[in-house]
């Protein structure tokens, strides 16, 4: 991964052009002649084709819903492993009191910071957006879709 820009909080989230800047798109404009269809055509066959652009629509952001879904799921058991070899006894009885959000917050952070981000998350002063903010060596995740 050398060719990659060094990731930072201001550059982290990765858009998917084909389904950022082409699926999402054509699904909404489908919906939109389909919409568009059914006015100028009032019947039972362009109301269908209504009926089946939403279903596609819902259909592509349940797709990718399920597939962050899981991403979220495996970098929340990663960063239990890591933690648990990270630190020490206080904190490591403590892992299980950390969010989904606050496990996908911390994992950004490097092997050196880590400990005191999740001392500032469990004691409720940082909200995850802000144990983003907080990391200073940042661990890149360049494999998240």
């Amino acid at each position: 991964m050398a060719s990659q820009n060094r990731q930072n909080y201001s550059n982290h989230v990765r858009l998917d052009p084909l389904f950022h800047m082409f699926l999402l798109p054509v699904a909404a404009l489908n919906i939109l002649a389909a919409i568009w269809n059914v006015i100028r055509n009032p019947s039972l066959g362009p109301a269908w084709l209504v009926i089946l652009a939403l279903a596609a629509a819902v259909a592509v952001v349940k797709i990718r819903t399920y597939a962050l879904k899981v991403q979220d799921r495996i970098i929340r058991l990663e960063e239990r492993l890591r933690l648990s070899q990270l630190l020490g006894d206080p904190l490591r009885s403590r892992i299980g009191d950390l969010t989904e959000a606050q496990l996908i917050a911390l994992r950004f952070a490097s092997d050196a910071e880590v400990a005191g981000l999740v001392e500032k998350a469990l004691s409720g002063t940082m909200v995850p957006r802000e144990l983003k903010q907080a990391v200073v060596d940042w661990r890149p995740d360049y494999f998240r879709v």
